[in-house]
């Protein structure tokens, strides 16, 4: 009981400080008489989400799925094109600096590009988040498949290992921490580029209903979409971390906390052990 206590400690942490912002909201829209058409308190927001669960359900699905989308296709694009990068003293000049231009360019002036290329339908808003999605990631495999010590590198040429073999028995267990890391962060920019391009072209989706909302002047819904999208980031947030854990235990961040949650079990069997 104790372990499933202290392994929820960062989730009940999370709901205390969610629940504390929500009451301190409330209490500031009934002190300060905040009119609703400005900024409702958090129990009309509740209301109006309760009052249409199946049509911001809908929304919510279609936004999480572009998100997903997007952001397995940057996965699986940044980890090909960071593996070429380190392979190819010519691609990191000419592509890594072609990457690094790309992320400087505001990705509201390329979507309108996407929806001529690609149409209104959900490639246009894909394609806007691989843009935005795809950087941390080639930056964060980059940086882990390059940290590797030489001197390993160098035995496994010693005993005639393969190239192959030392980019994924040595290079890709190094980059994990790198590339999981990145994968956090571009997780949270999918779900920026999902609104981006629903604002750009979308028909569903929470970012085309904010867009409905602004024109009707109906500040309530605008503020259930913003609140759904940050339980959304927050839900692809935690679960890159919970699968961080289960990739990585190996990582000194990760033995530092189950040293923690162990340390009290065995002070516990300590004193049990001292009684008898």
């Amino acid at each position: 009981m104790l372990r499933i206590w202290r392994a929820t400690e960062a989730a009940r942490t999370f709901l205390v400080v969610v629940l504390g912002i929500l009451l301190l909201w409330e209490i500031c829209v009934h002190v300060l008489h905040m009119p609703e058409f400005l900024v409702p308190s958090p129990s009309v927001v509740l209301h109006e989400l309760i009052d249409k669960p199946d049509f911001y359900l809908a929304n919510s699905m279609a936004t999480l799925w572009i998100s997903l989308a997007g952001f397995a296709v940057s996965a699986a694009a940044g980890l090909v094109l960071s593996v070429a990068i380190i392979r190819s003293i010519w691609l990191e000049r000419t592509l890594y600096t072609l990457l690094v231009g790309l992320n400087s360019l505001p990705k509201v002036a390329l979507a309108p590009l996407f929806v001529i290329w690609f149409g209104t339908g959900g490639a246009s808003k894909i394609a806007v988040v691989i843009t935005i999605a795809i950087f941390p990631i080639v930056i964060g495999t980059v940086l882990g498949l390059r940290s590797i010590d030489p001197e390993l590198v160098n035995m496994a040429r010693a005993v005639r290992a393969s190239q192959r073999h030392i980019l994924w028995k040595l290079r890709f267990p190094q980059a994990l921490p790198s590339l999981l890391s990145g994968m956090k962060v571009s997780i949270s920019l999918a779900l920026v580029g999902t609104v981006v391009g629903e604002f750009i072209a979308g028909n569903n989706g929470l970012g085309s209903t904010i867009l409905a909302a602004q024109g009707a002047f109906d500040t309530t819904q605008v503020f259930v979409c913003i609140v759904l999208l940050g339980v959304l980031g927050a839900v692809l947030f935690y679960a890159i971390d919970l699968a961080e854990r289960f990739l990585i235990p190996w990582h000194p961040s990760h033995r530092e906390k189950m040293r923690r949650a162990a340390a009290p079990q065995r002070a516990g069997g300590a004193a049990t052990t001292a009684t008898v």
